[in-house]
């Protein structure tokens, strides 16, 4: 099975994280942390911060790698690096997703996650209580 390597943005503001609806594809409607995939000779903190900046054109500080999510899709298998992040520059302008909000804890589950970003979930909710 092919693997893609992607990067997850996990990005923190007062107590909530942003989460993106995805406008296209397989899986439009899902909602995920907003991302994408790493190029050939690119480190996975450039291919977040590229990624931020072409989909939310955003600037962002890579602060710390979180976890790393290993998912098995119908036709690929997923590993995907999250990172906690914050903004630097820019106002999450939304350039490919369809929607996008900032989730507190209570309001996690509130959404349809794609199967991969619904698994790092347990996680989040302990980075929004710190």
């Amino acid at each position: 099975m092919k693997t893609i390597n992607v990067v997850a943005a996990l990005i923190v503001n007062d107590g909530t994280i942003f989460a993106t609806q995805r406008g296209y594809g397989d899986w439009k409607g899902f909602w995920e942390f907003p991302g994408g995939k790493v190029e050939p000779e690119e480190s996975p903190e450039d291919a977040l911060r590229r990624e931020i900046c072409e989909e939310l054109a955003t600037e962002i500080d890579v602060e710390r790698f979180i976890t790393t999510v290993e998912w098995d899709y119908p036709s690929f298998h997923l590993s995907m690096r999250c990172y906690l992040c914050s903004i630097v520059s820019g106002s999450l302008t939304l350039l490919e997703h369809e929607a996008a909000t900032w989730l507190d804890r209570e309001h996690l589950y509130d959404v349809n996650w794609l199967p991969a970003d619904r698994d790092i979930i347990p996680e989040i909710e302990r980075l929004l209580t710190i």
